[in-house]
């Protein structure tokens, strides 16, 4: 029979059955304190640590949609069976999903019932004043008879830097009490709850949070605002609408990179114009990689950046067009592939809509035309290829603005127009039904991420508090000392090592050798 079970069977028997407590009721509130007590144990605090870096782990192997929902829909198209199954585990939204908020919970939970009452024992500990020395000191891991009467203002003087205590004994002994080490409980709880306010900010971040990816090229003409429509991928937290977004505009005025011979990058920087619809004019920014522009409600990081093809063709009635196509970059030296696309060429027939498919190469002096051979721009060349035909834009498929619809090349309704041409800055190609092209330049573009995390600050104070806290909590050493000075003359000391500490012993032999001096 447990505990409980002997309580309720002892009951005084005229007690009134109204308030007597059922058999279940108490058996229950013992599971309940027991698995509570497991819960908030530092073990299962520790396993659940565990358990969440654990969890983790896909969320860093397989592509998530709050990051990058195109790398998503490749893998799809890759593992057409496995991807199904891995998306009904929330394998592409693992920090969403319901097993990883349990762990997270449970862990919170944790560590608020470990730290809470540790927190309450430590601060009365503080208040505590060391207890009496024992009776026979012979008995503590350190003892010493000193051979020599010991001066009381010495002997705490000594002590200078310990919590110290005089206590007198009726016959006139006198007993000194000292205590050191109280940081090392002290760093332990700063430590663990260093974790829960990272916590805290995770969370926090994670629900009033939100990111996302832009491309922006050079001009007055390409100039993004801050909105949903305007993202290339974006990811709002739970309690982010899409008018929760700050207002602000900003143009690319200007890209500087510079680049040692052999093409390895030294730095980068983006020059932007920023305006609101409040306040007009935020004025003029730079920032570079490591150091983003900080909007009020938001920073803009600078990721990367390559080269858009500026390209005017005039078709055969003489209706002249112009675009700017971003061409990502496919290697260190900035050799970028891409598609540029008149869908309004040769009026309102889809079958004459032109495109022009290629390899953009910022330095390159002679063939062969694939590669470039530095990521400057020194002596640009643009190798393209014409089709004609439907682009398939009137479909209503999504589809990339850097390839062309293999759909419509493999149905024969986009074909190649004319052999491929190499373009150098200022030439004109004449394709032939008599229409025009023209390579007009280049210019700029960056890709940039743009965060508001309202945890950021928190994590990074729970940063701050663990790195202040652990060494705290590893090199400090709680210990007790005692001096016993009797009437006679004579005196005799003891030590003890609250914790695990290999040099108590010569710092209480130190400590004996100032008290006989």
């Amino acid at each position: 029979m447990s505990l409980t079970e002997a309580a309720v069977e002892n009951r005084p028997a005229d007690e009134p059955p109204h308030r007597r407590t059922p058999r279940f009721v108490a058996a229950g509130w013992a599971a309940a304190r027991n698995g509570w007590r497991q819960l908030t144990s530092m073990r299962t605090a520790l396993m659940l640590l565990f358990l969440l870096a654990v969890a983790a782990i896909p969320g860093s192997v397989l592509p998530q949609r709050a990051v990058k929902v195109e790398d998503v829909q490749g893998f799809y198209a890759a593992n057409p069976k496995l991807a199904p199954v891995l998306d009904r585990l929330w394998g592409f939204d693992v920090y969403a999903s319901p097993w990883f908020a349990a762990i997270y919970l449970l862990l919170f939970t944790s560590l608020i019932g470990c730290i809470t009452p540790r927190l309450r024992d430590h601060a009365k500990a503080l208040r505590t004043a060391p207890p009496d020395a024992p009776k026979y000191f012979n008995r503590l891991p350190q003892a010493a008879v000193l051979d020599q009467p010991v001066d009381e203002a010495a002997a705490k003087a000594a002590l200078r830097g310990w919590r110290t205590v005089r206590r007198e004994q009726a016959d006139g002994t006198i007993t000194l009490a000292g205590e050191k080490g109280h940081l090392k409980e002290a760093g332990n709880l700063l430590f663990h709850s260093s974790l829960l306010v990272i916590l805290i900010g995770v969370g926090l971040g994670s629900q009033w949070g939100w990111h996302a990816g832009r491309l922006i090229v050079a001009g007055p003409e390409q100039v993004f605002c801050n909105t949903v429509q305007q993202y290339d991928d974006f990811g709002l937290g739970p309690q982010v609408g899409a008018g929760d977004l700050p207002d602000f505009c900003l143009e690319l005025t200007d890209f500087r990179a510079e680049y040692r011979a052999d093409g390895m990058p030294i730095s980068f920087a983006a020059d932007v114009a920023a305006t609101d619809s409040a306040h007009g004019d935020l004025g003029r920014h730079t920032f570079s990689v490591n150091h983003p522009l900080r909007l009020d409600g938001a920073n803009v990081y600078l990721l990367g950046h390559g080269y858009a093809p500026v390209l005017r063709y005039t078709d055969a009635a003489g209706v002249t067009q112009e675009t700017v196509s971003p061409f990502p970059y496919t290697d260190p030296t900035l050799t970028s592939e891409g598609v540029a696309a008149f869908p309004d060429a040769n009026g309102s027939d889809k079958t004459k809509q032109m495109a022009f498919s290629g390899i953009y190469l910022p330095t390159k002096d002679g063939p062969p035309y694939l590669r470039s051979d530095h990521p400057e721009e020194r002596n640009p060349a643009l190798m393209l290829t014409a089709y004609r035909g439907d682009l398939g834009l009137d479909a209503g498929i999504p589809s990339s603005v850097y390839d062309l619809d293999q759909r419509q090349l493999d149905a024969g309704r986009l074909k190649k127009y004319g052999e491929p041409k190499l373009m150098r800055r200022g030439e004109t190609w004449t394709l032939p039904d008599g229409s025009k092209l023209e390579f007009v330049g280049t210019r700029q573009w960056i890709t940039v991420s743009i965060r508001h995390d309202p945890g950021e600050p928190i994590v990074l104070a729970g940063a701050v508090l663990l790195l202040v806290g652990l060494p705290l909590s590893l090199y400090g050493k709680r210990r007790r000392v005692w001096l016993r000075l009797r009437p006679d003359g004579t005196a005799e000391a003891g030590g003890l090592p609250r914790t695990e500490y290999p040099g108590f012993e010569d710092e209480f032999r130190s400590l004996v050798e100032r008290w006989q001096r």
